[in-house]
């Protein structure tokens, strides 16, 4: 299923709803509708936000499959419950992070071509540790947009950069998660652009501390959580997920790379970050850059400079979805 939070008419609360073809079901309404329809009450027990479902996730998720399969197959955008559709065509909602209000966001640095790279422009080589520890900086979860919501160019900078990830949401919660246990705990996949001011980052991290203030201003997420079951057919013979991950700039494609590449696998960064501390529902957990994936990596001479005011970033990863923003 592919699970979203999203606003209707300019409603400020943010509402619980999965997508089903071109529609958003609207979970509350359509639990109101099994109860007035079917004389079954039970769908009300679902949580009224992705978040606080993904509390007791393995019995909610049970539960919003039978929601689904539950609906009618024919012209559900007449239905109704409590009096209000329960399905709203997917172009007339504006879209959120599918968290919006995570704990933390714990992001990454698990692509090994885009950390080369980076490395490699600061003067530096691998280093070796890098292969053994899955390393990650905590962002700023209160900072969080979504799929088609516009993006304030930050202050303080003439650098303004994207980075093309994808990202887990975490179910249920725990500490100390060994890898082996760890796809348990996650709730599904989605597609991240963790946008970056690369002046600002680079005068914290000549000062060995960072990134912070150059992260701090934005993180993209969407358009959906999809959960683990969409994409079983998805995973290559050496067991990665493989997913085609490109940018566009302005409808230029920029930047182009696969999910398969990753070298740390989102259950190492589970163990890692759950390690002493306990990861809660609905934490983020990013993968980092994808190879080419942001300017820095390809240089901006070679592809047009930074991103400016204006600028529309369109991200697309396989069968995740599309999250695109403008920047203003």
């Amino acid at each position: 299923m592919k699970f979203v939070t999203y606003i209707l008419d300019g409603n400020a609360q943010p509402r619980f709803g999965f997508k089903k073809d071109e529609y958003i079901i609207d979970v509350i309404r359509a639990a109101i509708w099994a109860k007035e329809s079917k004389g079954d009450p039970s769908f009300l027990e679902i949580p009224s936000t992705l978040k606080m479902a993904l509390e007791n996730w393995d019995a909610n998720f049970s539960k919003l499959k039978e929601l689904d399969a539950s609906l009618p197959e024919m012209n559900i955008e007449s239905h109704a419950g409590g009096g209000k559709p329960i399905a709203i065509l997917e172009e007339n909602v504006q879209l959120l992070s599918p968290i919006p209000n995570p704990q933390s966001f714990r992001d990454f640095y698990a692509f090994e071509q885009h950390v080369r790279a980076a490395r490699k422009l600061r003067g530096l080589d691998m280093h070796p540790d890098w292969f053994k520890i899955a390393i990650f900086y905590f962002s700023n979860p209160a900072a969080l947009y979504g799929h088609k919501e516009e993006i304030p160019y930050p202050r303080g900078t003439n650098e303004l950069d994207y980075e093309l990830e994808f990202a887990v949401i975490i179910a249920n919660g725990g500490s100390n998660i060994a890898q082996e246990d760890a796809d348990q705990y996650i709730a599904g996949y989605t597609v991240c652009n963790d946008w970056s001011a690369r002046d600002m980052q680079r005068e914290e991290m000549a000062m060995s501390l960072g990134p912070a203030k150059g992260k701090d201003f934005a993180s993209s997420f969407g358009p959906y959580m999809v959960t683990p079951d969409e994409l079983t057919d998805a995973w290559d013979d050496n067991g990665k997920l493989h997913l085609r991950m490109t940018c566009h700039v302005n409808g230029k494609l920029i930047s182009d790379g696969n999910t398969n590449d990753l070298y740390h696998p989102f259950t190492k960064m589970i163990e890692r970050a759950s390690m002493n501390a306990k990861l809660l529902p609905g934490d983020i957990l990013g993968s980092g850059t994808v190879g080419t994936g942001c300017i820095l990596e390809l240089r901006p001479d070679n592809v047009g400079g930074w991103i400016k005011k204006g600028d529309v970033v369109r991200m697309e990863v396989e069968r995740l979805g599309v999250l695109e923003n403008k920047i203003v």
